[in-house]
């Protein structure tokens, strides 16, 4: 990244003052001024070096400041880690003394919350990974991976009903990725399902379809979908940004997304992928 970053800078100062250099060595032709060559030679040598100068002074900073960052967010996940691990043994240990069904509910509060800890904690991780290029691709079963992903949410949304429709299909691809895309587009099927409390989801065909009965979207809304920070309904909870790294992942994953929505009656959202 940086290292483009500082050669475009270089080509871009190259460029910029060899114009200027051309420019000058016309009119000192024209004037017929002496050992104008050497001149040229001289003043293209001193570009050179200024532009390795300029490039460097003004990518090193940023790079150190990113790499600073990235050492922090490594750290910070390494101290996760630990306390994470901790509340997990202990919360099993605890419920197994438990009698009281109050007591018992209270824990597995605890324990869900832990579990989402625990998500929050592999998707920095993935990041941290991506920043680096140091994704695995891996074989795996495409039906377990939706089961296990509509399994976590449904504890932390008791209320929906999910309806599975899941075909066995084996895929390579990007394993914990391929998980947030999955969670991002439920959580939005869940959000948006008003008082239908009910999610369809089928795997046919090598396609993931997630399909929700809720408010629906008209032709305008569907465009703006994938902007950065969009919602089409101001009160829903959320930063917007869930469906733009939807879609940059499908893209950079050869995953063909679409949607199908109308307005009160529901939105279709459509994975499909390619044939092992």
């Amino acid at each position: 990244m940086f290292r483009n970053l500082r050669i475009s800078i270089f080509i871009y100062y190259l460029l910029t003052v060899t114009a200027l250099m051309g420019i000058l060595y016309y009119f000192t032709s024209v004037a017929e001024v002496q050992n104008s060559s050497l001149l040229f030679l001289v003043l293209f040598v001193l570009t050179l070096f200024a532009g390795v100068i300029i490039s460097k002074l003004s990518i090193d900073p940023l790079f150190e400041h990113v790499t600073n960052l990235q050492n922090l967010s490594t750290e910070t996940l390494h101290e996760l880690n630990l306390p994470i691990s901790t509340i997990k043994t202990n919360i099993h240990m605890l419920k197994k003394s438990l009698e009281s069904e109050k007591d018992f509910k209270r824990a597995g509060r605890i324990e869900s919350a832990c579990e989402m800890l625990q998500q929050r904690y592999n998707e920095l991780d993935y990041m941290i990974k991506l920043q680096s290029a140091n994704i695995t691709y891996e074989e795996f079963e495409l039906s377990e991976l939706v089961k296990s992903r509509v399994e976590f949410l449904g504890r932390i949304y008791p209320h929906m009903e999910f309806e599975l429709q899941l075909s066995p299909h084996h895929i390579t691809n990007d394993k914990i990725g391929l998980s947030k895309v999955i969670d991002n587009l439920i959580d939005n099927a869940v959000k948006y399902s008003r008082d239908i409390h009910k999610i369809s989801i089928r795997l046919q065909n090598y396609s993931l379809y997630i399909e929700d009965y809720g408010c629906g979207m008209d032709e305008v809304e569907l465009i703006k979908i994938f902007d950065n920070y969009y919602q089409s309904n101001n009160n829903m909870k959320g930063f917007g940004i869930g469906l733009s790294m939807v879609k940059r992942f499908c893209d950079a994953n050869t995953i063909t997304l679409n949607f199908q929505s109308k307005p009160n009656i529901g939105t279709t959202v459509t994975l499909k992928f390619k044939e092992n």
